[in-house]
């Protein structure tokens, strides 16, 4: 099992009461699955894909991912995990503007210990051709293209995606999805996904749905269908 969280909490403090962000968090990831996180604004999902991808440490509670427990490592070991297992892609695309296409996937590839070849990741997205074009020259599916590919060029075990297709209109939001399950097959990518559109969980391999920081449904999806018949 390559992702496990067992009794996982997370809380913060507002005013004089402890407010719960994850309570008694139980899940498992295999190698090369789908996963969609499901649930309202304020339900932990964002905290939850933080914790797994070690921006957020949990309060209590194991994260093992590949039998290595996060919480028991120090901020240069966490650090490291976050370099060479993680990929994350965000609802904004966070591309930096002074830096071309092909800069920009470099920037993460320095930091990678096994980088994949950045002229084959823009190819599989499709953006091989605008290699030397600049964020502000690209319309919005062409930054999250570059988004996911700055993302797999690490060649991470997970990718975590953050709302990706909560900034695009709908046939750009089906070519990304089109794009993750591409990513998924080809790189056998473990591939977390939060989300308000409970019609991407029809993709997914495991439907994971939060209510104030708990999981009120964690089913495996046996009718698991392409990303192109995904329609909402």
């Amino acid at each position: 099992m390559l992702v496990q969280l067992k009794n996982v909490n997370k809380n913060f403090k507002s005013m004089q009461n402890i407010v719960f962000s994850l309570n008694s968090i139980n899940l498992e990831a295999d190698k090369g699955e789908i996963v969609t996180i499901l649930g309202p604004s304020g339900s932990g999902k964002s905290t939850l894909l933080n914790i797994i991808g070690g921006i957020d440490r949990a309060d209590s509670g194991s994260i093992i991912i590949e039998g290595v427990d996060l919480n028991k490592l120090n901020d240069k070991e966490i650090t490291k995990y976050r370099r060479n297992n993680i990929g994350y892609i965000f609802q904004f695309y966070n591309l930096i503007p002074n830096l071309n296409i092909y800069e920009n996937i470099e920037v993460s590839t320095n930091i990678s210990e096994n980088p994949l070849k950045i002229e084959e990741v823009l190819d599989g997205v499709g953006m091989l051709d605008k290699r030397n074009k600049f964020p502000q020259e690209l319309s919005g599916g062409e930054q999250q293209r570059v988004s996911i590919a700055r993302a797999i060029a690490k060649n991470p075990k997970i990718l975590l995606c953050d709302e990706p297709t909560g900034a695009l209109d709908y046939k750009t939001a089906k070519e990304i999805l089109n794009l993750l399950e591409y990513v998924n097959s080809k790189y056998k990518t473990t591939i977390f996904i939060v989300t308000h559109n409970t019609a991407i969980s029809r993709m997914s391999d495991r439907i994971i749905r939060l209510r104030s920081g708990e999981i009120v449904e964690n089913i495996k999806n046996n009718n698991k269908i392409s990303a192109k018949g995904v329609e909402w």
